[in-house]
């Protein structure tokens, strides 16, 4: 177990499958008097329920939150099979947390009752102003294919509050996600956070892929399970397919990494990263789509290349950064493996102070997107 002190948050991991070790090696490095906050993100093929009960007992009254991951973020980079958890100084930061249970049902006038109890709790901590001084990560279930609709109300109850965040995974079975609050795991949820700090901060996104001339027509789909059916008034998979210049039975989630496709709003393409191929020829996505929208067919630019250059820009307008939570999209991490790039990926993101996990889709400012890596940079604590 390896843990790095760095006020005013410290980080640590845990390599041990037993729960109860587990959460006592985290409470090991993390636990002192002005704790405020742990955050936490797991694979999934810890026993959940007795995970859930050993942090819990680990620490206490202190709010403990997280999720399930495709993959984790800790201190040497890239993991696997592990918890890797942020303990949060409470003289620098006031947090709050919700619990989202029923995900179908979320409306505005929900999420702006729970935007403004948040609100007022970091509030009264008197830390720093509201305002100017406050962001929101949103942790979802990735299985639960209600993202857009969450993250669209909580936007709109936000307003100019800067929102991020990660979708759950389970290290790739793409069968069963869980967020973590008020001491146990839940399934079809979703978890908000909001944190108020004097550090400086700066919420962000990023994406390597750049448009192609090749257009796709969704001409029809199931937008309630989204699934494509028709491209281009063919059968789903065997437009693509041909797109990619691949038998359909070749089709996989790397290829599905490396060809990706995009919904293109003026100068900004938004991925929508296809999950898996169905056997009547249609396509399950990862994100929202329907009948009529074009998409764009995208191409890889260098990952890590585009990766270190916006983590420098965030260095120098924030200064070197106190920590970086990155939620990273899994297909990024089957591409960088791929490319047999994952140890240089490893000593950037450990460089950059990064800790995080791979997600199954990525959240910013209320929208729900894929194949990026999306995060907050904390700059340094003043005096």
């Amino acid at each position: 177990m390896r843990d790095t002190v760095a006020p005013p948050l410290r980080q640590a991991d845990s390599r041990a499958r037993d729960p109860q070790t587990a959460a006592a090696e985290l409470a090991a490095a993390l636990r002192h008097p002005q704790l405020g906050l742990v955050l936490f993100f797991c694979s999934a093929e810890y026993p959940l329920a007795a995970l859930g009960e050993a942090l819990t007992a680990a620490f206490g009254e202190v709010p403990v939150a997280g999720c399930t991951t495709a993959g984790e973020i800790t201190a040497e980079g890239y993991g696997r099979e592990r918890i890797v958890a942020i303990g949060f100084d409470a003289r620098h930061f006031a947090v709050s947390l919700a619990l989202i249970t029923d995900l179908e049902a979320f409306e505005l006038v929900q999420a702006q009752r729970l935007c403004d109890d948040l609100l007022a709790d970091c509030r009264r901590h008197a830390l720093a102003p509201i305002a100017e001084q406050t962001f929101v990560m949103t942790l979802l279930d990735g299985l639960s294919s209600r993202e857009e609709q969450v993250l669209a109300t909580l936007d709109a109850a936000l307003g100019s509050i800067p929102s991020f965040g990660g979708s759950a995974g389970d290290d790739n079975h793409l069968a069963h996600t869980h967020v973590f609050c008020e001491g146990r795991f839940h399934g079809r949820a979703a978890v908000v956070v909001a944190i108020n700090t004097r550090l400086p901060f700066e919420v962000f996104s990023t994406h390597h892929l750049r448009p192609r001339g090749e257009k796709l027509v969704v001409t029809r789909a199931d937008r309630e399970r989204r699934r494509v059916l028709e491209l281009n008034a063919m059968p789903a998979v065997e437009a693509y397919a041909r797109l990619v210049g691949l038998a359909p039975e070749a089709l996989d989630a790397g290829v599905f990494a490396r060809h990706p496709l995009a919904v293109r709003i003026g100068e900004d393409c938004f991925v929508r990263s296809i999950q898996g191929v169905n056997a009547d020829g249609s396509l399950s996505f990862y994100c929202a789509v329907e009948t009529g929208i074009v998409l764009t067919a995208m191409t890889p630019a260098p990952i890590l290349e585009d990766l270190a250059a916006t983590l420098d820009a965030l260095a120098r307008r924030l200064g070197p950064p106190t920590l970086i939570i990155g939620c990273d999209c899994f297909l990024r991490r089957l591409e960088i493996e791929a490319l047999g790039q994952e140890e240089a990926a490893s000593r950037l993101l450990q460089e950059r102070r990064v800790i995080g996990f791979n997600t199954y889709g990525e959240q910013h400012h209320g929208r729900h997107i894929n194949q990026t890596f999306t995060g907050v940079a904390l700059g340094p604590a003043g005096d």
